[in-house]
């Protein structure tokens, strides 16, 4: 039986296809082996939650999961996002902006007008060591009041 296995995820709309060994770490693959470095990985036990990418949409640790999980799967990173920039000067240091921008995201999908508290429960696991998260709860309310503009004159 071999230690490698094939793997079709699509990654940020891009069909894959990727040879890996059967315990190599979803956070691995995307760093090494798709050269995508805006994953960043911190503590290795999924606690930071700097290692946040969508799968299927919701949010995971990629440090938590093996590669041959997301076979077959949609996977976002940061780099699916384009170049925007953070608004509302919510960051500080960057590490865990990608994450918190996935996570943000996904959040506003399933609930595009959150309250305060619904955004800060819902950002509650990624760590930040540098802001107090003001700035980036901000941020996020000011993103879904765009996007609530935004589908208001689209319709």
């Amino acid at each position: 039986m071999s230690d490698t296995r094939t793997i079709r995820p699509t990654v940020n709309g891009k069909a894959r296809k990727l040879s890996v060994p059967v315990r190599k770490l979803l956070s691995d693959v995307i760093r090494e082996d798709l050269r995508l470095t805006g994953t960043h990985v911190g503590c290795e036990h999924g606690v930071c939650g700097a290692c946040t990418v969508l799968l299927d949409g919701r949010p995971v640790r990629s440090c938590l999961m093996f590669a041959v999980q997301a076979d077959g799967h949609e996977l976002a990173t940061i780099e699916s996002m384009g170049s925007g920039e953070w608004e509302k000067h919510g960051l500080q240091c960057g590490f865990c902006t990608p994450a918190m921008v996935l996570t943000a995201k996904a959040l506003l999908e399933d609930n595009p007008d959150p309250t305060e508290e619904e955004i800060r429960r819902g950002l509650s696991g990624n760590i930040c060591r540098c802001t107090g998260y003001v700035f980036i709860v901000d941020a996020v309310r000011d993103a879904a009041e765009r996007l609530t503009q935004m589908k208001a004159s689209d319709a």
